[in-house]
């Protein structure tokens, strides 16, 4: 057995633990947003990216955005469709900690609660951007290699012409 067909094999369950990990991050981005609607908006509005129009708006809906892509995600429903929003999310967000290193801000980033200004030098800029890596790639993967078990996605769409190939010459 050679590398492809244990990839072929252990991929469903790598996406599993991909897609599960990616939910768990949303609903742990978003549960202390949602306990705190008022600094979520704060921490919004210390990007100083938007206009202060639509801020409330964003920093309002953001945490319900991010439970309602970690369900769909949870389930495994439109998975790849899901990944790319998340990547999209995730490019946003790393122009912002961009941003705000760029133009000298100190901020929390809000990303799992709290956010805002915080006191110059305590904001590692860095690590966030390290963290955003680790999370494009998280994504990638799942962009890349959908499928996966225990999913919706694998109970609605038929199997890759690969793997019926595979399963018929067993």
């Amino acid at each position: 057995m050679g590398f492809k067909d244990r990839f072929a094999v252990a991929q469903p369950w790598l996406s599993l633990v991909v897609r599960l990990a990616m939910a768990g991050i949303l609903f742990f981005a978003a549960v202390p947003k949602l306990q705190d609607i008022q600094q979520s908006i704060r921490a919004v509005r210390a990007y100083r990216l938007l206009p202060e129009d639509i801020v409330p708006f964003v920093g309002t809906v953001l945490p319900f955005f991010e439970i309602a892509l970690g369900l769909v995600l949870l389930i495994g429903a439109f998975t790849r469709a899901a990944s790319i929003v998340w990547l999209l999310m995730m490019a946003a967000f790393t122009f912002g900690v961009i941003w705000a290193w760029a133009t000298g801000l100190s901020i929390d980033c809000g990303c799992f609660g709290g956010g805002g200004e915080v006191e110059e030098g305590t904001t590692n800029y860095p690590l966030h951007l390290m963290e955003r890596v680790g999370f494009i790639v998280l994504g990638t993967y799942l962009a890349i290699w959908p499928r996966s078990k225990f999913s919706v996605d694998q109970l609605l769409l038929p199997a890759p012409v690969e793997s019926t190939l595979t399963d018929s010459r067993k």
